[in-house]
């Protein structure tokens, strides 16, 4: 055989000089490497009668397959027993049903998004099944699959979505050793690939398009995550169990939730609660059940386990700091007395179907998010009102916190959203929506020759545009305060200081237009530009008292705009909010209809925004000021009056779904507080 590959070696390398020159580039473009060289020879080979592919075979240069014949005559030392092929019934009807695309035996029978990934797990095993094999560990690989689809409850999932009841059943008329030949091994084998994988892909993305639900966030880029690698590498390690370990949030919010689900669903571990009181108990008061009250305080981790003394009889300072965290939790005002509404909330079934039920939510969104893996981040919970930053999303307690105002219920709610924060604007302009302009400030500016003056506002026109817009000056009383924080997004909304601070000692702070108001705008400024070199406290004072100035960011934060209303507080307490979006109920009836999610709504490339150099400059301006007191107003509102109103242009940021929108001309006017977005 190999003086035969030689003699064809020569008999190219003869013939390739009989067509060019030595020097001819065309010899030198098509120069063979080794194996293209080798391919070249054996199809030559194979073209003489003399040399069979058997023997091509027994050479070691081509691989055995079902289609090469064996020639009577083959001397015994060169005969090789060829390889046993694959169970053809199994293979057939394993590749088939991943072809149709639908499984008889699952509830959810069509898996068009999912077929990929079942396609790949059962092609690396040449369709053949990997569950149900002879190898003694089938029945106890099988076991550990099933109990963990049917402990998806622990990780706020149902396991009714994954046909438990169904694999349980059907198993038991499978014994080994098992007929790979058999349709009915080849369909409970794909049955429990494909439940796992949808158990997986629903644990790690959710189960919900985020967008459906008006999330605004940004796709994943790629798909950094290959779920058949997963359970083929962890069939092979016979580690099955840690499966959900790999593929859930990492996030320190998601892990603490989890760990609360449980508790709520095992309320055996708690000890109940009646306490039995007749009046309202404060600090000092006689409390006979004062034992029984820490220990289930403690049982939530409201007061510290090593802090219990059981041989108090009186409603203690250590109680009372316990109360007020299990009231903070249960929405209730943390004051620490024991009233109605806390003994009601104390003596409540400890298996609570709402509390439940906020926390599966809560999880599910927090699987929509990018996989931020570290660095630093800031997340603001709308339904808490609250804002907390990170330096490291890996942190168990936030760095900085801060109460903030949200959008209001009825009209103007804040939107969820994943975004990077790439801009901090000092003293900014405030550019005052086209509706607004349009149908409230310019009939008022009209009637009151004083309003443009009192409001700090001006007329300008853009460059290279002969349309008009209002913009409200930097200084005191602007809309926007001393800081805006931007990152872009498709709801306009940003982060900002507000002139109007008496609104954070309210309870409930669903009071802005969309964006979102900060409570302590240095400190979070602080935050953003500590890695930004050159921005010390002593420089961002100066800039929040100095004329507008914006200040490019080295390096993006994600900004988090989230809505969940079961969420862990800056003091690691477990903590309900009230629903004051409905989207807990929106998300619940999402939920009850959901089926495969697709890649394609999940993943798409990058977005690459604007390249802008890191530098820090006096932003420029060059709208040219058409009228900045009322003497210079009066003639253009009664031109655009009498003309056409629509000459005023829409502002920079559009007001789709902003705080901006839909302010009313009374709360243009009024006060400084009704200017803030």
């Amino acid at each position: 055989m190999q003086s035969s590959i030689s003699a064809v070696e020569v008999f190219i390398a003869n013939t390739t000089k009989l067509f060019f020159s030595p020097k001819d580039p065309l010899l030198a473009g098509y120069k063979m490497q080794g194996v293209q060289r080798k391919k070249l020879i054996i199809s030559t080979l194979c073209l003489m009668p003399c040399l069979s592919a058997h023997a091509l075979v027994n050479e070691g240069v081509v691989a055995p397959t079902t289609d090469v014949a064996t020639p009577a005559a083959t001397p015994a030392a060169v005969v090789q027993t060829p390889q046993a092929a694959p169970p053809a019934v199994a293979m057939n009807e394993i590749s088939s049903l991943i072809a149709s695309k639908q499984h008889p035996y699952l509830t959810q029978s069509h898996f068009t998004y999912r077929a990929e990934d079942l396609d790949a797990l059962y092609k690396a095993n040449n369709y053949q099944p990997i569950w149900l094999v002879d190898d003694g560990k089938a029945n106890k690989n099988v076991d550990e699959a099933i109990k963990m689809l049917e402990a998806a409850a622990g990780h706020g999932l149902n396991p009714a979505d994954y046909d438990t009841e169904m694999l349980r059943q059907k198993l038991t008329a499978l014994k080994a050793p098992f007929d790979v030949h058999s349709k009915d091994v080849a369909l409970y084998d794909t049955a429990i690939s494909l439940s796992l994988l949808r158990f997986m892909h629903n644990l790690h993305y959710g189960r919900i398009n985020p967008n459906d639900l008006h999330f605004n966030i940004q796709r994943r880029a790629e798909k950094t995550l290959d779920l058949p690698a997963l359970i083929k590498a962890n069939l092979a390690a016979d580690t099955l169990p840690s499966l959900p370990s790999l593929v859930e949030p990492t996030l320190q919010q998601y892990q603490k939730l989890k760990q609360a689900l449980a508790s709520y669903r095992a309320p055996e571990k708690i000890p109940p609660l009646n306490l039995l009181v007749n009046k309202t108990i404060r600090q000092g008061d006689a409390l006979p059940q004062s034992a029984e009250l820490q220990k289930y305080l403690a049982a939530f981790g409201d007061i510290p386990s090593d802090k219990i003394d059981n041989t108090a009889t009186t409603y203690t300072a250590t109680m009372v700091e316990g109360v007020k965290n299990f009231q903070k939790r249960h929405s209730i005002k943390a004051n620490g007395l024991i009233n109605k509404a806390t003994v009601a909330a104390l003596n409540a079934p400890l298996i609570d179907a709402e509390r439940i039920t906020q926390i599966e939510l809560a999880m599910e969104r927090l699987r929509w998010l990018p996989e931020i893996t570290e660095g630093p981040v800031i997340i603001v919970n709308i339904p808490a009102f609250q804002l907390s930053a990170f330096d490291d999303i890996k942190q168990d307690i936030p760095t900085t916190t801060m109460r903030v105002v949200v959008g209001k219920a009825a009209k103007n709610q804040t939107p969820q959203l994943a975004a990077d924060m790439r801009f901090v604007d000092f003293q900014p302009y405030w550019n005052v929506p086209y509706k607004i302009a349009k149908d409230e400030i310019l009939p008022k500016l009209a009637a009151d020759p004083e309003y443009l003056t009192r409001q700090n506002m001006e007329f300008v026109s853009g460059s290279g545009s002969s349309a008009l817009r209002i913009r409200q000056r930097p200084g005191k009383g602007n809309a926007l305060g001393k800081v805006k924080f931007i990152f872009p997004n498709a709801s306009s909304v940003y982060l900002h200081d507000t002139p109007s601070v008496a609104l954070f000692s309210r309870p409930r702070r669903d009071l802005s237009h969309g964006c979102v108001r900060v409570a302590h705008p240095q400190a979070l400024a602080e935050f953003v530009l500590k890695d930004q070199g050159g921005w010390d406290t002593d420089a961002i004072k100066k800039a929040m008292g100095g004329k507008n100035r914006q200040v490019v960011l080295k390096k993006t934060i994600p900004v988090l705009f989230l809505y969940n209303t079961a969420f862990f507080n800056e003091h690691s307490n477990l903590t309900f909010y009230t629903d004051i979006y409905h989207r807990d109920a929106e998300l619940l009836d999402a939920l009850t209809k959901h089926q495969d999610l697709s890649d394609q709504v999940l993943f798409a490339p990058k977005e690459v925004p604007p390249s802008v150099e890191p530098i820090e400059a006096e932003a420029v301006h060059a709208e040219a000021v058409v009228a900045a007191n009322t003497k210079q107003a009066v003639p253009v509102v009664q031109s655009m009056a009498t003309t056409n109103t629509a000459q005023v242009a829409r502002t920079i940021q559009p007001a789709t779904n902003t705080e901006e929108k839909s302010a009313s001309a009374a709360e243009v006017v009024k006060t400084d507080s009704t200017l803030s977005p």
